[in-house]
């Protein structure tokens, strides 16, 4: 019994000193992913008895190889999975050998989960990049090459798999690794070591084959527990993004987070950023232990020596090696979302603990992904991988991607729907964001409000063409006007004859018309004014946009609500006839779709009221 207490404790302790690695495997659809990970498994001997039992039992029902051992069950766990044969989500699996630990991340091949696999990309070491010998290089191989390439993966393996239905041809394996290595110039790899295996028989995944001769590399598992793929971060600045303002009682206050690179000891100075103040650690709590020092990967409490403005999204560092801090980025893009990216569009950005809006201000182009030549684009679409710049509504602390992946790291959030649209890298800050800083100006709006006599607004009229945005819109500036108010109207149709006459009706310049009229809403607001504007606006994140330009009270959403069929009816323009007909595209109605406002100030029944007593309910909610 002490024997095997021995033994045991013994192999604990030759494990607990073996490194990790965090790799990943990826390639198109089918090309033999889960199965490469289930018989890495096997014939490590890393499977019980009991769940070979399992797996030749499942095998039977879902398996794909005619009642043998089918090891891509092991990965595939949900059931969509086993009855489709592919995979869907990311599936992590831990295993180790007598040389190091790893963590695998089977991410699927299918071009509708891409997001998926960026999201397993993210935390890898090392890539397996899958081939199928009988299909060669596709475009999937291509896209999740680079966007591994792009997550800052530098070491891959190409897995040539499904050899044995090619008879290990070498010429075959030979021509395919010189296709990928031709492509994978232009990324950004260090090294690329092409392995020809069959995942299904074994051959050159733990032990070499005798059925490829010709080939005298490593084998896979033997690649895997040799490479140097490791990035330290803890010669890195101190980094500590702050998650948890702890106050368990009066008597103590600390900054809770997990130190993302460098290290921190007692008596370091500090900076909080983006306010810039300056404090000393006086403690670091490690749950009930206190430590003189913290290092990266470690989760600790900081408590400083004297008070200061810190909450949760803060970055805290080393006072004299601080992050930078802007509020405009060049970054670049993989698109998740059914729903395209347009330029001028806004969204949440989450960086580590900080979330703010960001709006793509710029599209500066996506990539063919078969050559990666740049095309000019005005959105982007479902697993587009592209340039950007976005415009944030206040500075966060940062660092490039390729220098810190977790604060050069962001997702894109919908601001209604709160799915995710886009993983993001900062490549940049725009030096235009540190250059440009607000004049002040000795009259301000308040000036102008007692000059006018009265409040400045926005009362933005929206709803489909037809609806009487217009009509309702010049009968209460009228209204107003005899009331001594100061008004102006910025009406769709006007404004297409000047600011915005080089738009075109498609969803982008959409997106653009409306996000001109709501800087010059602002600009109108700011003077004094009560602005009216009259646009269908068709989507909601635009005048979700429009309304956080103004301050609080300031922004008054009407939904000019009529239905299609009495909008079309009143059409004296003729433009839903053409819509109907084919000549219009993207008409709002019939070829686009129309989000009606959730939660407007004013709910007019258009089709209902007359225009009058539309006017009086407006002027009912002013008074």
């Amino acid at each position: 019994m002490n024997d095997l207490s021995t033994n045991i404790d013994a192999y604990l302790e030759t494990q607990s000193k073996l490194d990790l690695l965090r790799f990943i495997t990826c390639g198109s659809v089918d090309d033999g992913k889960s199965t490469l990970i289930g018989r890495m498994l096997y014939e490590a001997q890393l499977i019980f008895e009991d769940q070979v039992a399992a797996l030749k039992n499942e095998s039977r029902h879902h398996g794909t190889q005619g009642g043998e051992i089918d090891f891509a069950l092991l990965v595939d766990g949900l059931a969509a999975e086993r009855e489709q044969g592919i995979t869907i989500d990311v599936a992590y699996r831990f295993f180790a050998t007598d040389h190091r630990k790893f963590i695998v991340a089977d991410t699927p091949g299918h071009e509708q989960y891409t997001r998926n696999m960026a999201t397993g990309a993210s935390t890898a070491d090392v890539a397996v990049i899958l081939v199928d010998a009988q299909s060669g290089v596709l475009t999937q191989t291509k896209r999740h090459s680079f966007i591994c390439s792009l997550l800052g993966i530098r070491h891959v393996a190409l897995a040539v798999n499904k050899m044995d239905l090619v008879d290990f041809e070498p010429d075959i394996y030979r021509k395919i690794v010189a296709d990928y290595q031709a492509f994978a110039r232009k990324l950004a790899f260090k090294d690329v070591t092409a392995i020809p295996v069959s995942a299904l028989d074994g051959d050159n995944v733990v032990t070499r084959s005798a059925r490829t001769p010709w080939y005298s590399g490593p084998t896979l598992i033997g690649f895997l527990e040799t490479v140097n793929a490791h990035h330290t971060m803890r010669e890195q600045g101190f980094r500590m993004p702050v998650q948890w303002v702890n106050r368990p009682d009066r008597t103590f206050r600390g900054f809770s987070g997990t130190i993302v690179s460098g290290q921190v000891g007692l008596g370091d100075e500090v900076r909080i950023l983006p306010s810039g103040e300056v404090a000393r650690v006086a403690d670091i709590v490690l749950y009930t232990n206190r430590l003189k020092t913290a290092v990266t990967d470690q989760a600790v409490t900081l408590c400083l020596e004297s008070e200061v403005d810190c909450s949760r999204g803060d970055l805290i560092v080393n006072s004299n090696d601080p992050a930078e801090v802007a509020d405009q980025f060049e970054v670049s893009l993989v698109w998740m979302d059914q729903e395209p990216g347009h330029h001028g569009r806004a969204y949440w950005l989450k960086t580590g603990t900080t979330r703010v809006n960001a709006t793509i201000t710029n599209l500066k182009y996506k990539y063919n992904i078969n050559t990666l030549e740049h095309l000019s684009t005005h959105n982007l679409a479902l697993n587009d991988i592209g340039e950007a710049t976005l415009s944030l509504d206040r500075g966060i602390a940062f660092e490039p991607y390729a220098k810190n992946r977790a604060l050069g790291s962001f997702v894109l959030i919908d601001r209604f729907s709160n799915a995710t649209v886009a993983a993001g890298m900062i490549n940049f800050a725009l030096r235009r964001a540190k250059n440009i800083h607000r004049q002040k100006l000795a009259i301000n709006k308040a000036a102008r409000e007692a000059l006018s006599g009265h409040k400045a607004r926005v009362l933005w009229f929206t709803g489909l063409s037809g609806a009487g945005k217009s009509s309702i819109a010049d009968a209460l500036e009228q209204r107003l006007h005899e009331r001594g108010v100061r008004t102006y109207i910025l009406d769709g149709d006007n404004v297409r004859h000047g600011l915005n006459q080089d738009l075109g009706f498609s969803d982008a310049d959409r997106i653009e018309n409306i996000r001109r009229v709501a800087e010059v809403a602002k600009l109108m607001v700011d003077a004094g004014i009560v602005v009216l504007t009259a646009f269908i606006s068709p989507f909601r994140a635009e005048r979700d946009m429009a309304r956080r330009l103004m301050n609080e009270g300031e922004f008054v959403e009407i939904f000019v609500d009529t239905p299609l069929e009495e909008a079309e009816r009143r059409d004296t323009k003729g433009l839903y006839a053409k819509a109907r007909r084919g000549e219009l595209p993207n008409f709002t109605g019939v070829g686009s779709s129309y989000e009606a406002p959730q939660q407007p100030e004013i709910h007019l029944r258009a089709g209902e009221q007359s225009i009058e007593s539309c006017v009086q309910e407006i002027l009912d909610y002013l008074n």
